[in-house]
């Protein structure tokens, strides 16, 4: 089955002119540039658990580059095939004891004196040792719902079992307080690398190839600590279904402060109070509302999935994100690069749920915020949209839809308390398959995903016009480049008009490369590749024209704490649907949207990236 008639070229939604947004989300004008803008198979199961010991890590030197320590082993490895041996010296991230080697998590906090939440985020000691995971053994699978469609049991029990970890101790493991702080301590700098010989270097499980398995992992553990604290083997968790139309407004059961009289216990008080009540969310949000009508809304939304599942995801380390190996420090690996649906749709709901910043939430609490996201209810039925995400993405019958095959992924592991309080050990590779974990989501067996039908339709050439203005190639600008206004620059393709064959075994892929910005700041950034609109048409997040964004929610340890990383965005389509697959040169438009006053890009250009097959 090939990709066109998988996934259909117009937008189901054609009723709905996207250049009619124009003036709602247009931003302002750069007359010079005359840029217009408006708003394979998985090993087995533990076969391969043997990690490098750190007493063996510690013989290479930390702060000596593996490669560069390669080089010098007498003639043993050479310039030449040190390529084909990425994880020669390397070894996968790997947390260490939890309730003993863990210290204040502060990272991307920078109020840290009228912080809401604590930075005190390390998990209370039982004085147990860890165990290894072992897959369960239940005889039925748990079944995760829509939120918006929950029946009232389905919600109550919710609601009951949320409760009920809301009246634990806050030193409980399963405490509400408790199961916050795991984001809070993984995300905010509360481990180090200590494990793998890298006692300086904390571990971050965002921006790479970790995200996706440490929160499938993160919720796995929280549904099963619900399940028994209200005695229902089966209970499952919600998701919140921003990926179709009905369920884009915030599920109502998170909107009373009460129930009956008493607090609602999916309640959260530091939301943005602009968004909660009959709002569509925002998957492209910026920290600015558009104020477009909510049916324009919804084309955008859906625009937006299918680039980060289709268009911007088509590969492994474009979805999954960077390569990050122990060693790895997450402020100076540059070579990092954002996954899809994290840069993308993930974290604009983050920002789009959290508190402005004002007064009474400094540091956007709490969504707005890794390390306070765990205390709002909505975080969980959020990032179980997002883990559904990952199982929709494999489930696309393309190329490049397989997880990372590499032993620094595979074996990458971390560590959580049970729903029986035991501390167990789980890696990456035991997270892959849904039907060993026993859960997966309810899907309408005769639904078709409206994103599906949601590629932006195809420029009118009527609309487009040849380009006047004289763009700067990449080689005639000096990198890196600050991004405090509109930057376009014209960067040659490696090929042109390639046949379907060469399409289908490798992705054209626009890269930004060497992004330093400050990381106590929500930055965010858009891309626009072969803007030859005519003037009075604007282009918008739902056409053909935007190739996506680079977002970041603060996670540095302090403001002005420069973070590197690296953003790809798929070209293939974007071309054909551009009317530009034949141009030897794209013109790429970075527009900086929020906190982009510092930041910089170190290089830009267009890549061919082979793809394996399903």
């Amino acid at each position: 089955m090939s990709s066109s008639s998988l996934l259909p070229l117009i937008s189901s939604f054609t009723s709905l002119p996207s250049t009619n947004i124009n003036q709602a989300i247009k931003t302002q004008t750069n007359q010079a540039q005359r840029f217009r803008v408006s708003c394979n198979q998985t090993p087995d199961d533990h076969n391969d658990k043997k990690l490098i010991l750190p007493e063996a890590q510690k013989l290479v030197m930390p702060n000596v580059d593996r490669r560069n320590l390669l080089v010098g082993l007498g003639g043993l490895y050479t310039a030449t095939n040190l390529t084909t041996i990425p994880s020669a010296l390397a070894a996968p991230i790997t947390a260490p004891d939890i309730t003993s080697i863990c210290k204040d998590a502060g990272a991307g906090v920078n109020d840290k004196e009228n912080a809401i939440r604590s930075l005190k985020c390390c998990p209370p000691s039982l004085g147990k040792t860890i165990k290894d995971f072992v897959f369960p053994n239940d005889k039925k699978v748990r079944m995760r719902w829509p939120a918006h469609v929950g029946t009232k049991e389905q919600v109550d029990k919710y609601r009951a079992a949320i409760q009920a970890m809301r009246d634990l101790p806050d030193d409980h493991p399963h405490s509400f307080v408790s199961q916050a702080k795991i984001h809070c301590a993984y995300c905010n700098g509360g481990y180090t690398q200590v494990d793998s010989g890298f006692g300086d270097k904390d571990i971050q499980i965002h921006n790479s190839w970790l995200f996706f398995p440490f929160h499938r992992w993160y919720l796995y553990f929280y549904e099963r600590i619900l399940g028994k604290l209200i005695n229902d083997p089966d209970f499952a968790l919600p998701f919140w279904k921003w990926d179709e139309p009905a369920g884009m407004p915030i599920p109502e059961m998170f909107v009373p402060e009460t129930i009956d009289g008493k607090p609602n216990s999916l309640y959260d008080v530091y939301r943005n109070a602009d968004h909660i009540k009959d709002r569509i969310v925002d998957l492209d949000y910026y920290g600015e509302d558009k104020n477009i009508p909510d049916k324009q809304q919804v084309l955008c939304n859906l625009s937006t999935v299918y680039r980060d599942l289709v268009r911007n995801g088509g590969d492994t380390l474009s979805f999954f994100g960077g390569v990050y190996v122990a060693g790895d420090d997450p402020v100076e690996n540059g070579a990092k690069s954002v996954g899809s649906v994290e840069a993308g749709s993930h974290t604009s709901v983050h920002l789009w749920v959290g508190d402005k910043q004002q007064p009474s939430t400094p540091n956007r609490e709490d969504m707005g915020n890794f390390y306070s996201a765990g205390y709002d209810p909505a975080f969980y039925i959020h990032h179980s949209n997002v883990d559904r995400m990952w199982k929709l993405w494999k489930d696309l019958p393309l190329p490049g839809h397989v997880e990372p095959t590499e032993s620094d992924w595979l074996n990458a592991s971390y560590v959580f308390y049970d729903e029986n309080e035991d501390l167990v050990r789980v890696y990456n590779k035991d997270s892959v398959s849904l039907d060993k974990l026993k859960y997966n989501y309810i899907e309408n067996s005769k639904e078709v995903f409206p994103w599906r039908n949601s590629r932006p339709a195809k420029r009118n050439k009527n609309l487009q016009t040849a380009t006047t203005s004289e763009v700067k190639k990449v080689d005639q600008i000096k990198f890196p480049v600050k991004l405090d206004k509109i930057l376009k620059v014209s960067v040659k393709r490696p090929a042109v008009n390639r046949s379907d064959e060469e399409k289908a075994t490798a992705n054209e892929v626009l890269a930004i490369k060497g992004i330093r910005y400050d990381s106590g700041k929500f930055v965010k950034f858009d891309v626009f590749v072969n803007d030859k609109l005519k003037d009075g048409v604007f282009t918008t997040p739902c056409d053909p024209e935007y190739a996506g964004g680079f977002a970041q929610i603060p996670h540095g340890a302090m403001k002005n704490m420069f973070m590197g990383s690296s953003a790809r965005f798929g070209l293939t389509e974007l071309l054909v649907d551009t009317n530009t697959d034949g141009d030897e040169y794209a013109t790429v438009t970075l527009v900086p949207r929020t906190g982009c006053e510092d930041l910089t890009v170190g290089n830009i250009e267009i890549i061919l990236v082979p793809v394996a097959a399903v």
